[in-house]
């Protein structure tokens, strides 16, 4: 069992930045790769960022690249999204999935066996 809590969302001005969190708890955080997807009302869960167990390997939506980045902390049992540059198309219900077979493809919310219950980020014009 994983469960997985988010924050760190809120409203910023285009061009702003936020730091999500996702923070961890039940099996050994080291185990399963993360991911953060996003979703607006009536639409399909959008990948956004995905991260390896150990870290090391990292992968991003043509539309986040150089603009947001993933990182972990195993010891801490965290994993944030850094989002700089935001645009008002950014404006979405963000998700941490855990994905516990690692075994891809990342990008595909259906890989994932965990989620949290997301955190709002709007992006103001």
């Amino acid at each position: 069992q994983v469960q997985l809590v988010e924050s760190g969302g809120g409203l910023v001005q285009a061009g702003g930045s936020l730091r999500l969190s996702c923070a961890a708890s039940g099996r050994t955080f080291g185990s399963y790769a993360v991911g953060w997807f996003r979703q607006a009302p009536g639409q399909e869960r959008e990948f956004v960022a995905a991260i390896s167990r150990s870290g090391d390997s990292t992968y991003y939506a043509d539309s986040v690249q150089g603009r947001f980045t993933i990182s972990r902390d195993n010891a801490k049992k965290t994993a944030d999204l850094q989002m700089n540059s935001l645009k008002p198309e950014d404006t979405d219900v963000y998700y941490c999935a855990a994905d516990l077979r690692c075994g891809g493809p990342y990008s595909v919310s259906k890989s994932y066996d965990y989620w949290g219950q997301g955190t709002q980020v709007t992006v103001s014009s």
